[in-house]
């Protein structure tokens, strides 16, 4: 492996050359190293980690616009860091039956040290206001948003957050990929609801989603009732929901706040996927009723009424104290 050597900081070099350094910080920061090993190579990790410092700050100074090349050249080298094959969830190594989610000891990145500063540089990129969109989508195009998505599955709940955050500034700064970027966001859905019954970040996902919906005009577009009855209602199925119910209850309750119509959809919706056995899980949906009853209208709740009172009916008859 070549050496990787320590560059002249932006400040000890004219203006006219701090592009041309950029692009060989870029380089030095292309290199991989083990960090099952802590051992190895701990001088390059360090100058790897200082360059990464001072692109992130040099971005953030604003002190000097990046050229296309130079974006490019960035992002090549943020997708070599970041997009990567996650380790197996920890459940799936050891092939046993997942214990409670919530009592699991997350897998934490041994490499955050670097991944962290490389986020917090696409961070930056995308939230400056020299960032010009027209420029930069060539670069963070759908490919890079979908691998982006990928790694919400990530167990490390650092790197999730990152995620959150940087796709969430991404939908608000890119018009032009909001409508991928929840068709994406769907698939996800399906495939857990459907297929896998295991991701580690449906709860993100669910907050960028929060956020969304608060911002949807009125009339609702169709394609956003569609989501709601196809993916959103359906995520009250799985076994895994206390881990985002919180999140998936608020997404709901905002439909209903924001198109009161939609009141009887989702409390037979919610009545469809009550759980028969679950006390836990059925104190939850009780709740998200209770919130949801609170935004419906009189015409609405007499629609839904009599199988919404046979099911309060079986509650208070549960042999579960919470549930009665």
């Amino acid at each position: 492996m070549q050496s990787v050597e320590p560059l002249p900081l932006f400040r000890d070099v004219p203006v006219s050359e701090r592009h041309n350094l950029f692009l060989r910080k870029l380089q030095v920061c292309c290199f991989q190293f083990d960090f099952g090993d802590t051992l190895r190579s701990v001088r390059e990790k360090e100058i790897k980690r200082q360059t990464l410092l001072e692109l992130v700050d040099f971005l953030q100074s604003g002190s000097g616009k990046i050229n296309e090349v130079c974006q490019e050249e960035m992002i090549r080298m943020v997708s070599v860091n970041i997009f990567r094959s996650l380790p197996p969830n920890s459940h799936e190594s050891t092939g046993q039956v997942p214990a409670d989610p919530e009592e699991e000891e997350p897998y934490l990145e041994p490499s955050w040290p670097h991944l962290q500063l490389v986020y917090e540089l696409v961070l930056r990129y995308v939230v400056s206001s020299d960032t010009d969109t027209k420029v930069a989508k060539r670069y963070i195009d759908h490919s890079f948003v979908l691998k982006l998505l990928d790694l919400f599955d990530t167990e490390d709940p650092r790197e999730r957050e990152y995620l959150k955050t940087i796709l969430h500034r991404i939908y608000g700064k890119f018009m032009v990929h909001r409508p991928f970027i929840r068709k994406a966001i769907n698939n996800i859905f399906y495939r857990f609801i459907y297929e896998t019954e295991r991701h580690s970040g449906i709860g993100e996902l669910l907050e960028i989603l929060g956020s969304i919906i608060n911002g949807f005009a009125l009339p609702m577009k169709e394609e956003h009732k569609l989501f709601l009855v196809r993916a959103l209602i359906p995520l009250h199925k799985p076994k895994a929901i206390s881990i985002y119910h919180q999140q998936l209850s608020y997404c709901i309750t905002q439909f209903v706040e924001k198109d009161y119509k939609l009141a009887d959809t989702v409390i037979r919706g919610l009545l469809k996927y009550w759980p028969v056995i679950n006390c836990q899980k059925e104190v939850l949906f009780l709740g998200e009723l209770e919130e949801v009853l609170e935004a419906t209208q009189p015409a609405e709740f007499q629609r839904c009424m009599v199988p919404l009172f046979r099911q309060i009916g079986h509650c208070l008859t549960s042999s579960h104290f919470q549930v009665c």
